[in-house]
């Protein structure tokens, strides 16, 4: 009976660790991205199409992939530019910029 318990309270933390904490960036939910624009409809110029050449970037923070004309906040830091998808990423940013800016360095190391 007490495995059973502490299963079910294990599965409880999980759910929502995974709803309102580290697993709801998979759903651009938690750490304040209720303010992302999510408006899939793209106003399309008239007349011939035009080859889609948005410039993408990875936000720093919460890794959320975001255009660099639309991200409503940016900041130099060093050499490098960093986009943030909403104003929460951003303050996180401002509070500790060598960490995530680490973090990047080391994504860019691994990715093949």
């Amino acid at each position: 009976m007490e495995s059973l318990l502490s299963i079910l309270l294990f599965v409880g933390v999980f759910y929502f660790m995974m709803r309102f904490g580290c697993g709801a960036h998979m759903r651009g939910g938690g750490c304040g991205h209720s303010s992302h624009r999510h408006d899939k409809t793209a106003e399309a110029p008239a007349g011939p199409t035009v080859p889609d050449t948005k410039a993408m970037t990875r936000d720093p923070v919460c890794g959320m992939e975001i255009e660099t004309a639309r991200a409503e906040h940016s900041t130099q830091y060093g050499s490098d530019t960093f986009y943030f998808c909403s104003e929460d990423c951003y303050r996180k940013f401002k509070e500790r910029p060598q960490y995530f800016r680490e973090i990047v360095k080391m994504e860019k190391r691994y990715v093949a």
